[in-house]
């Protein structure tokens, strides 16, 4: 339980500060708490916002921003996230870009009264994007630094806080220590304090010690401690007063520990974010879970970890360095790459435990066995496997880094390959790429060409979801030239299908096709039945888009009973939104509306944000058609939401369109032109002639009853735009726009 005391100064400017910016005269107010290390700040903000909860009736939002933690700070887009979940987001329409989801955060925060508790923050880049903006809402930001830029530029109000004046600290002493031992003398309770250089972080642990042992002498006690700063003072020459007695505290509580709960807290030290669940902390420490648990059990209760929820775990970030300095200092460099490699096999393990049911047609990649001791996780099903990796993703990164660092390139690599396939599939390409480019580097270390292979194909998919073409091609320009020099034709055929895609993309369809055609040739030489089958999807795609529909129903009825058979849901979804498509431009409205409502169930079973996304666009095509306006708004929106947040900026601006067409069917004419224009813009910003070219064709349409000049203008540009496509569609587009033209010139 969290003890607080009296700090009626620093109370009291908080509640001046609230009197006066939360009175309704002042909008967005925030307010800096700034103070030394474990100097109380989160106590006495906490204990602030407890007492004035009734002036926030819409709640109150914390994060602690670990800015000083020895690991990686949370970040901006981190607690947006956290932040936007808890005011009633759901995970599928948070935006990826930090800026679109602070724009939504504090347009959320525009019309309620909220307290924003911002803890720990090192930087200003950390705090900014979290502050509400306009309304009645209050931010207070806890800090070490200064954070000067805060008051210049947005009006922060200062509060310096100080360590505790010496009978507040002698108070918390007490309050902590009372009903464990007999009244302690207050003479020797100020020698503590003192001790503990009245800093509240190391008086809490000084009085839980003292009230762990209630028949020794307090003098006894503050004996150990001076023993403790003295060996402080000879290994820490020239660090501050305050940072000694945090350590000096540290060290005592540690070395009342049994050695077996001692030695699992410095290993802990070695864990890649300290947070952590009980199984890879049973890794570290080479226990049993059961024994972890316990031993955890004494480390929270001797407050050197704090406990999360059931099965979580994290470290201040004070303790977390302590920690770490005590595992380098106390075990051999052989003992820790033993410890770190255990965890690490841990997570590699589990996530291949993971992706047998996120990908479970993907070959298996040949692992070392785990070492002794080390327990993996297995999974009941499909769900239990996402909710695992919702709630380590972010863990992830720093784990393949901290192999990387290490010298452990196999590991690097093996755990940046499975995490691909293990990583939430509402995630954005977009955070896996960095962890691509670290298992590469190991792998090249290692020479290991098939690892570098893999993981430039996957590097190849998540550019191309990210509309990076230039970089995709690239990426899969290298993994084709690697296979064909190891002769692997496996790996040329994977990445000639992904090059196919980016052609298609781009609406270079020959190219795509003649990719497509090459790959499917190896697949099914190879007798790889369920990569021909997804091949044979993309084809069908091609040829639909070309407009030669009679081909494109032959491939989809082949495609589709292919992925039938082989039970491979996501490339059944896939070619049933296609499919849709094709049985769209027939007329045929009710069997398109099955075939897309049956690839939406699929996505939503298999929890994928991208496949959801791209195929809302389908049926907000097919609900539009039918004059089933609303649901079409409904369905483009989602998918602008869903695409925003997967940074795919082409699919969210064809969202854009699909609103665009439907409001100008419904007369709402103004909307449309400003949708229509949202969306021309990325098209042109991404150098995508063909979806230019069509944006600016629905623009020209709409405009043109009341500007027949802008019309024309639009119409032109299109033309202009659509000289490099040469498809029967392209060929159709471009008749009926120099029809248009010549009509309106005349």
């Amino acid at each position: 339980m969290r003890t607080f005391v009296n700090r009626s100064a620093e109370l009291g400017q908080l509640n001046a500060v609230l009197a006066d910016r939360c009175g309704g005269h002042s909008v967005g107010s925030v307010h800096t708490v700034a103070g030394t290390a474990g100097a109380g700040k989160t106590s006495l903000v906490l204990h602030w916002a407890h007492r004035v909860k009734d002036q926030f009736p819409d709640g109150q939002l914390f994060v602690d921003l670990r800015g000083y933690d020895p690991g990686d700070p949370v970040t901006a887009s981190q607690a947006l996230r956290r932040f936007l979940r808890a005011l009633g987001v759901p995970g599928a329409e948070l935006p990826q870009d930090v800026d679109d989801a602070s724009a939504m955060y504090r347009s959320l925060l525009a019309d309620r009264r909220v307290l924003v508790l911002l803890d720990n923050a090192a930087t200003v880049s950390q705090v900014r994007p979290l502050l509400p903006g306009g309304g009645g809402s209050l931010a207070v930001v806890t800090s070490r630094s200064r954070l000067a830029s805060l008051s210049v530029r947005d009006g922060a109000h200062r509060i310096t806080l100080g360590t505790l004046p010496g009978p507040e600290s002698v108070m918390l002493l007490r309050a902590v220590t009372e009903g464990y031992r007999p009244e302690d003398d207050a003479g020797e309770l100020a020698e503590l304090a003192r001790l503990c250089a009245h800093l509240p972080l190391a008086l809490r642990i000084a009085a839980e010690r003292a009230a762990s042992q209630p028949y020794m002498r307090l003098d006894d006690l503050i004996g150990d401690l001076r023993d403790e700063s003295v060996l402080w003072e000879a290994l820490s020459t020239g660090i501050d007063e305050e940072a000694e007695a945090i350590r000096s505290v540290f060290t005592w509580s540690y070395r009342a520990l049994p050695a077996h709960s001692a030695r699992l807290f410095r290993l802990l030290g070695l864990h890649p974010t300290g947070e952590f669940g009980v199984a890879v902390a049973a890794a570290l420490g080479d226990l049993p879970a059961g024994r972890t648990r316990r031993l955890l059990d004494d480390l929270v209760g001797a407050h050197l970890l704090e406990q999360t929820a059931p099965d979580r775990f994290r470290f201040h970030d004070l303790l977390r360095a302590y920690a770490t300095d005590l595992v380098r200092a106390e075990e051999s460099p052989d003992q820790r790459q033993a410890a770190r490699g255990r965890a690490l096999s841990w997570y590699l393990h589990t996530a291949d435990a993971a992706r047998t049911w996120l990908y479970p047609a993907e070959g298996h990649l040949p692992l070392p066995e785990a070492p002794p001791g080390v327990t993996p996780l297995v999974f009941a099903d499909y769900d239990a496997a996402v909710d695992w990796s919702e709630r380590e993703h972010l863990t992830f990164l720093p784990a393949v880094r901290d192999a990387a660092r290490h010298g452990l390139d196999r590991t690097a690599w093996q755990l940046a390959t499975l995490l691909w396939f293990a990583r939430p599939p509402s995630s954005s390409e977009r955070e896996w790429l960095e962890m691509g480019r670290i298992g590469g580097e190991a792998a090249a270390r290692q020479g290991d060409w098939g690892a570098q292979c893999r993981l430039l194909i996957n590097t190849g998919i998540a550019h191309r979801a990210l509309n990076n073409f230039s970089e995709g091609l690239e990426a899969l320009g290298q993994a084709v030239a690697l296979a064909r020099s190891a002769q692997s034709r496996g790996d040329e055929a994977r990445a000639l299908n992904l090059v196919g895609l980016i052609h298609l993309r781009r609406r270079e369809l020959d190219l795509a096709e003649a990719h497509f055609v090459q790959a499917m040739s190896v697949f099914r030489d190879l007798g790889d039945g369920r990569r021909a089958a997804t091949v044979l999807s993309n084809i069908a795609g091609v040829r639909l888009s070309a407009g030669r529909l009679p081909e494109a129903a032959s491939a989809v009825h082949e495609a589709l009973a292919a992925h039938r058979a082989l039970g491979n849901r996501g490339g059944e979804g896939n070619i049933l939104r296609v499919e849709a498509e094709l049985r769209l431009e027939e007329g045929d409205m009710e069997a398109a509306r099955q075939s897309i409502d049956e690839a939406l169930d699929i996505a939503l079973a298999l929890r994928d944000d991208t496949r959801e996304g791209f195929w809302l666009l389908t049926r907000g095509d097919i609900q539009r058609s039918t004059a089933r306006y609303d649901d079409a708004l409904t369905s483009y929106q989602r998918s602008a939401l869903l695409h925003r947040r997967l940074g795919d900026r082409s699919r969210e601006a064809l969202a854009w369109r699909g609103t665009g067409r439907t409001y100008a069917v419904t007369g709402r004419h103004g909307e449309a032109v400003a949708f229509h224009r949202r969306a021309a813009a990325v098209h042109r910003s991404l150098g995508d002639t063909w979806q230019l070219a069509l944006e600016l064709d629905h623009l020209a349409t709409v405009v043109q009853a009341d500007d027949p000049d802008a019309a024309r203008s639009h119409w032109s540009e299109a033309l202009t735009c659509l000289s490099a496509h040469t498809d029967p569609r392209a060929m159709s587009v471009r008749s009926r726009m120099e029809t248009l033209v010549n009509r309106a010139a005349g």
